[in-house]
């Protein structure tokens, strides 16, 4: 999806890596509003009241209405005042607000170096990523209706959520390989490891992120709060516990949070592989890639521990959230790098009269 031939581009590269920078704001500010049970305080898909909050009492009041009508306030926030609701209504109207901000970002750059012509060689993957960015909103409305619905539901889906989330790892990661590109820094450095260890790394750390949207979507963090065990046993006895089998895998807090950790593990080996070859082996920007991405990988599974130890601070949340951005922009920078064949310097040569090798 990428272009290989497309020219580079200074002013390109640094737009998208702005709109990476924006994406990543809002995966934080996405986070915190989970974190703190805000993201079902905004009941109503108005794009007007995504420019501005409430501004009078009035307004604010009617906000509250609207809400105090959900099964989240009925069956959870039953008596929250109105400074309670207004913290949480100030969460998820930034994150709508930020999320109009994103599109604004994109969208005029776009079409300006559209219209210059400096999109060539990259319009089909810039236009994916316009698309998937205007498909994120609607996708974000879809994960709180879930929450919406039903009168005994008091969050949103997980599986919806993991969608969401997935969603904006996947633009971010297609923003970051289309701004490295155009700044031609996957040019550089020789192929370390195979191509499919890349790629598989990159999948593993992705299904990984899927997992901890699933444990933040059901509170999952919380199942156990020792290590390395969980609830003192190596392996939870509860892993299985709903029926059918399937259900563990979104709705089982032990069984989520196990496949996290386990998965975190597998994830981190496989990454340190490439990541200490290419600091060992590589030079300069292979090197630099290696030794960030390795210390990310550990600095995340122990962060992860301590988050847990601590039972859940959001503070360690949301750095945890952070650091899998940064990761998994580490990683898709280092997996290029690795795995960008850069072709020997060749001298042509053809043949001269009587025999003498002239250097074309």
């Amino acid at each position: 999806m990428v272009a290989r031939n497309a020219p580079q581009d200074r002013a390109v590269g640094v737009w998208l890596l702005l709109v990476c920078a924006s994406v990543a704001l809002m995966i934080l500010v996405g986070g915190a509003t989970r974190l703190t049970d805000s993201g079902l305080s905004i009941t109503e898909w108005d794009l007007g009241k995504g420019l501005a909050p409430p501004l009078t009492l009035e307004a604010w009041e009617e906000e509250f209405a609207l809400y105090r009508q959900t099964a989240e306030y009925q069956l959870v926030n039953q008596g929250m005042s109105l400074g309670e609701f207004q913290y949480i209504y100030f969460w998820e109207w930034g994150h709508r607000f930020l999320g109009k901000m994103i599109g604004l970002i994109f969208a005029l750059p776009f079409f300006v170096f559209l219209w210059a012509g400096r999109l060539r060689g990259r319009l089909l993957p810039t236009t994916l990523l316009f698309a998937l960015g205007g498909l994120q909103g609607f996708v974000g409305w879809w994960m709180v209706t879930s929450g919406l619905g039903d009168a005994d539901r008091v969050d949103v889906s997980s599986v919806r959520l993991a969608v969401h989330l997935g969603m904006a790892f996947a633009i971010i990661g297609l923003g970051f390989m289309l701004a490295l590109q155009a700044l031609g820094a996957p040019a550089r450095g020789l192929a370390l490891t195979p191509r499919w260890a890349g790629l598989v790394y990159l999948k593993l750390l992705f299904a990984q992120i899927i997992l901890g949207a699933l444990v933040a979507g059901i509170d999952a963090g919380r199942a156990a709060w020792d290590w390395p065990t969980m609830g003192g046993e190596w392996f939870p006895s509860s892993y299985a516990a709903l029926d059918p089998f399937a259900r563990n895998l979104i709705e089982n807090g032990m069984a989520a949070q196990f496949n996290h950790r386990v998965l975190g593990y597998l994830t981190m080996v496989f990454g340190l592989w490439i990541a200490v070859t290419a600091w060992l082996k590589g030079a300069g920007t292979q090197q630099a890639l290696g030794c960030s991405t390795a210390l990310l990988l550990v600095g995340q599974v122990a962060l992860g521990v301590v988050t847990v130890l601590h039972h859940a601070p959001l503070l360690l949340c949301l750095i945890h959230q952070a650091g899998a951005v940064a990761l998994w922009l580490s990683s898709i920078a280092l997996v290029i790098t690795t795995s960008a064949q850069r072709q020997p310097d060749t001298v042509a040569t053809t043949q001269a009269p009587h025999g003498l090798t002239e250097t074309a």
